[in-house]
């Protein structure tokens, strides 16, 4: 058994698609807004967006555990903060050696921004 997508839930499917391509820099695979959903290529894991109805709309804006990978935390970061991204938590070393911070997309969605590199 392999894990094969995580989905998210979104208000509103446009904006997230804008904020994941044109912010995130993240691959769409498809968009289907009759269906509310959408999925982008995350490497060997897909992530899907759908856009919340009543029963989930307590899913939205809540810290997703979604670990997102950069090559650079601080210029990554600096590229974001530009754009208007807002952070939960700056980038910081963590305790056990970590370089992350903490990201909101625009519907208060909490994600990890880890730094990865060989020694992690």
């Amino acid at each position: 058994m392999n894990i094969s997508y995580v989905n998210l839930f979104v208000s509103d499917l446009d904006r997230a698609v804008g904020f994941y391509t044109t912010a995130l820099g993240l691959k769409l695979n498809f968009s289907d807004p009759e269906h509310g959903y959408a999925s982008f290529d995350g490497g060997t894991i897909q992530m899907g967006i759908a856009v919340a109805g009543p029963e989930q709309a307590n899913l939205i804006g809540r810290h997703t555990g979604v670990g997102l990978a950069v090559d650079d935390l601080e210029a990554e970061h600096a590229r974001l903060v530009a754009l208007g991204v807002d952070f939960e938590s700056p980038p910081t070393r963590q305790p056990w050696g970590g370089f992350m911070a903490l990201i909101k997309d625009p519907d208060d969605n909490i994600f990890y921004l880890d730094e990865v590199s060989a020694a992690h």
